[in-house]
């Protein structure tokens, strides 16, 4: 299994107001994309983006540890 970790130091700003992040690992960078997609976008368009990254990957690529 490969392990990934990251080191960022992330400043987001919108009209009404700002949050700084420093996610450690893929999981905790996706949550705050998420969230500052959502934010940006709406609920229902931010599904719909993902979505539409998702059907990139196909459906057979699996997690290392289950392969």
């Amino acid at each position: 299994m490969t392990t990934v970790s990251i080191d960022a130091d992330i400043k987001a700003k919108w009209p009404e107001g700002h949050s700084s992040y420093s996610p450690g690992s893929p999981e905790e960078l996706a949550i705050i994309a998420i969230d500052l997609l959502v934010k940006e976008l709406g609920t229902e368009a931010a599904q719909s983006f993902i979505g539409q990254i998702f059907e990139k990957y196909p459906t057979s690529v699996r997690h290392s540890e289950e392969a």
